[in-house]
C-alpha cells in the first residue's frame, strides 16, 4: 500500500496544491499529516482522500479542523497520535513537539513505521527495527528545501520528493 506523508504546511497553499496533485496522480488515497497545517482554510483541499491528522504546536483551531475532516471522511483521524494499521501494516504518527514521543513509539516494538514532523527536516532511519520517517517540510520561514514523501508500506520504501 502506497500513502501519502507530509508535514508543516504553515498555510502554504502552493505547495500543497503540488502535493495533493502528485498524489491524486499516483493513485494514492491515504494521506498522513504530521501536523502544522495552521489554519483552517486548505482542510477543504483534501477531499476525496482519507486523512490521518496529527495535531502540531501551531495548530489553534484543532477542533474546528477535526470536525471539518471528520465531515469529509468518516474514516478521517484527527489527534495527538495515531496508531493503528495501514494495509495490514502497523503504523504511527505524532507531530513531533511532545517531548520523547517519537521515540517512544520507534522503541515501544508496537509499529513498523512511525511518522512525524515538526523539525522540518527531512528524516529516515530505523531504531530497533521500527522505520522514522519526516518528510520535511512544505512550509514555515526556514529556508531548506520543501519535501514530502510517498511511502511504500509493504515495499518498505520511502521516496522524498521535493517541491
Amino acid at each position: 500500500m502506497k500513502i501519502g506523508v507530509m508535514s508543516d504546511t504553515h498555510d502554504n497553499l502552493s505547495n500543497l496544491s503540488v502535493v495533493l496533485g502528485t498524489y491524486r496522480e499516483r493513485h494514492i488515497d491515504t494521506v498522513i499529516h504530521c501536523g502544522d497545517l495552521t489554519g483552517l482554510d486548505l482542510v477543504s483541499h483534501f477531499r476525496g482522500f482519507r486523512v490521518i491528522y496529527t495535531v502540531g504546536n501551531m495548530d489553534s483551531l484543532t477542533g474546528t479542523i477535526k470536525k471539518k475532516l471528520e465531515k469529509m471522511n468518516e474514516d478521517n483521524f484527527v489527534g495527538t497520535v495515531y496508531q493503528g494499521k495501514l494495509g495490514g501494516i502497523s503504523v504511527a504518527a505524532t507531530h513531533g513537539h511532545i517531548d520523547g514521543k517519537v521515540m517512544e513509539l520507534a522503541q515501544a516494538g508496537d509499529v513498523k513505521w512511525v511518522f512525524h514532523g515538526h523539525t522540518h527536516e527531512k528524516r529516515d532511519e530505523v531504531v530497533r527495527g521500527t522505520r522514522i520517517v519526516n518528510p520535511g517540510a512544505l512550509g514555515g520561514l526556514g529556508k531548506g528545501p520543501r519535501t514530502f514523501c510517498v511511502v511504500d508500506l509493504a515495499e518498505d520504501d520511502v521516496e522524498f520528493i521535493k517541491v
